[in-house]
């Protein structure tokens, strides 16, 4: 039997199994110590196969969603036992109430005149807009507000 071979095969194997893993775990630093696989080893693979590169980021797409359900699960489990940290945390996250809110307020000071040229132009583009009414038909008092 052809050495080559035998290693061409070997690393095929390692590959099916590091995908499997990766599924299970999808950390890619943990999967190489489970399997004794050097993370240089898992980018070169990735980098001269690119058919393992895609099924390498399925399966790490495929673990986390395994990952995040089994949080999720974790959480509601929580929530169920009464954890303060963890209602908190959902309501946050999940309920448009309780989310984080920043608010800016500002106020611009517009001493300048706009020249014909540039009055034509917004006003164009508030046609444009379909914005009514027209800078044309707007107040100096209202241009100020603007």
């Amino acid at each position: 039997m052809d050495p080559k071979i035998s290693i061409q095969k070997r690393i095929r194997n390692q590959k099916v199994l590091f995908l499997e893993k990766l599924k299970e775990t999808p950390i890619v630093e943990l999967v190489c110590k489970k399997l004794g696989v050097g993370r240089t080893t898992y980018y070169r693979w990735r980098q001269q196969d690119h058919e393992f590169a895609k099924a390498a980021d399925e399966a790490i797409l495929a673990g986390s969603l395994i990952i995040n359900d089994m949080a999720e699960s974790q959480l509601i489990s929580a929530i169920k036992d009464k954890n303060l940290g963890a209602i908190i945390f959902w309501l946050r996250h999940h309920h448009p109430t309780y989310t984080n809110k920043i608010e800016v307020t500002a106020r611009l000071k517009h001493d300048e005149k706009l020249t014909p040229d540039q009055e034509a132009l917004i006003d164009k583009a508030l046609k444009l807009a379909a914005l009514v009414p027209t800078i044309k038909n707007l107040k100096d008092e209202e241009l100020k507000k603007i």
